[in-house]
């Protein structure tokens, strides 16, 4: 072995065991509730030893299941932090058997600002994963969860909703898996987390996404859309209040049942799927949008979905927009305007 081998081999190393940049005001171990930040370094102009401080809140008792939840990935998606900062407050970690941890505002620049990505770095939280010791804010954090948090959890929960650009009908969300008895174990919690749809998603693009990198893992993962357009209802931040604490039950951290939608006088949770890609529906065109069924209307392939107002060539006809696939209509752009290449509509199918 040549001295730049031995060099390059000392060098990998150190990169495999070099610890996280962030460090945590709280004892990860510890019983009891804790409210802390996550302190992730961020140099700049008017701070030169600055940091970033990302609130984490960890309520244990004894032995028993860990759940992660993380909402505020996006800015601009407002039911999950709502929702985890109800739990946090409410929560006695008397009432455990085991370990809640809580980051409510994972992306905290985005959220301070309202926008899907970080407004430090452009970066999209949930495009980063596993994320990068030694790259941008963006990636630190996702690095330190993924190698910090994530390992601690028997569950992952990531809640979202639609943002400024999409609106949905609320829906309790998972993948797809080649692991039977994983997609078993991952429906059972989707369904007794309550919402008014199940998905089983097919993402248009799931690279650096949290959820697979969890579920590369093998461990369970939940995610949500619970809404969107920029802002939050009564519905929909009651969806997320129940689903969160429902999960704490599914999984035994909680004691009592699930509190299902027949509860709260809504129809049960439906099981559905995005599962052709007929289901997403792009936009060529760009313009004023005018949506021709509203969100949780039932369609028939061939029906028409929207059309779009081409409003510098006012002569032309809008151009009209169709169902692919028969189904209902899961999510719809927001708002008014819509760009080539945006997604207009997904249609979902009942699952079979």
């Amino acid at each position: 072995m040549n001295q730049t081998t031995v060099v390059d081999a000392t060098f990998a190393s150190q990169c495999v065991h070099k610890p996280s940049r962030v460090s945590c005001t709280v004892d990860l171990g510890a019983d009891g509730k804790q409210f802390g930040h996550m302190t992730v370094p961020h140099s700049r102009d008017d701070s030169a030893w600055g940091s970033i401080q990302i609130p984490i809140i960890v309520l244990k008792n004894g032995a028993g299941p860990t759940l992660l939840f993380t909402a505020g990935s996006h800015g601009d998606e407002y039911e999950g932090p709502i929702a985890l900062m109800n739990l946090a407050r409410a929560l006695d970690p008397a009432d455990l058997s085991g370990r809640v941890l809580l980051v409510p505002t994972l992306n905290l620049p985005a959220v301070r600002a309202a926008t899907r990505l970080s407004p430090i770095d452009g970066r999209n939280m949930n495009r980063v994963f596993p994320g990068d010791r030694d790259g941008t804010v963006t990636e630190v954090i996702a690095d330190y969860v993924f190698r910090t948090l994530v390992p601690l959890a028997d569950v992952v929960v990531d809640v979202h909703s639609g943002g400024k650009t999409l609106s949905f009908v609320p829906s309790a969300v998972m993948h797809e898996l080649e692991d039977r008895d994983l997609m078993d174990r991952t429906a059972a919690a989707l369904k007794d987390f309550g919402a008014p749809i199940g998905l089983i998603l097919r993402e248009l693009d799931n690279q650096g996404m949290l959820d697979t990198a969890v579920e590369e893992m093998g461990k369970v993962f939940i995610s949500t859309e619970l809404g969107g357009s920029g802002t939050s209802t009564a519905h929909s931040v009651a969806i997320a209040d129940r689903g969160v604490r429902n999960l704490l039950h599914h999984f035994g951290v909680l004691d009592g049942v699930p509190v299902l939608p027949s509860a709260a006088g809504d129809p049960p949770t439906r099981m559905m799927t995005t599962h052709d890609a007929g289901c997403f529906i792009i936009c060529a065109d760009a313009g004023i949008l005018e949506m021709a069924v509203d969100l949780g209307a039932e369609v028939k392939a061939g029906d028409l979905i929207g059309r779009v107002h081409l409003y510098e060539e006012p002569e032309r006809e809008p151009a009209p927009y169709h169902a692919k696939i028969s189904g209902m209509l899961l999510c719809r752009h927001m708002p008014g305007l819509i760009q080539r290449g945006d997604c207009m509509a997904v249609i979902a199918v009942d699952l079979a």
